[in-house]
């Protein structure tokens, strides 16, 4: 299970500015931006591939299920939160971390088809780092939405970037 870091903590701020009416988080980990647009909205969703992010989260009371990115979901969402699993790797050793060989795999896979389960005027939150080829990522986005640059941030070895991308 993913343990709320820098990221979680960067992105939860703009989950209680932007969580409004139903809203989805996928790839729930500890919860904690389910527990930030709870602040905002009651309807607050989340999904899950690890089953000790899901039970953890269910002990919090928090209505998580289990589903592969879209695979369990049915529903049309406000806001659709998404902190993947962003850094490079050749071998998948931790699914909470790495992203794919090149880091960007998961948001593509995101991208094919999270428009399907937005309302009209839906919107999306997400972070990733720029250890993800942030080009590419660009270029995976700009193929059905828009996006705008809310937060860039410097760590030691990376910058992390939050979008919010409509």
């Amino acid at each position: 299970m993913y343990e709320a870091a820098e990221d979680s903590f960067l992105l939860a701020k703009f989950v209680r500015e932007y969580a409004k009416g139903r809203v989805l988080d996928v790839g729930v980990g500890s919860g904690i931006l389910m527990e930030a647009a709870l602040t905002k909205t009651k309807n607050v969703k989340g999904v899950d591939i690890d089953k000790e992010a899901i039970n953890y989260c269910k002990k919090k009371k928090l209505d998580v299920s289990y589903s592969d990115l879209f695979s369990n979901v049915k529903e049309k969402f406000d806001l659709i939160i998404f902190n993947p699993p962003y850094l490079p790797e050749d071998e998948i050793k931790d699914k909470d971390l790495i992203g794919g060989k090149h880091g960007y795999e998961l948001i593509e896979r995101f991208f094919l088809n999270v428009d399907k389960f937005l309302n009209k005027n839906g919107k999306i939150l997400m972070l990733f780092s720029s250890l993800t080829n942030k080009k590419k990522v660009d270029e995976i986005i700009k193929k059905k939405f828009k996006f705008k640059l809310l937060k860039e941030e410097n760590y030691f070895f990376e910058k992390l970037f939050v979008y919010l991308v409509y």
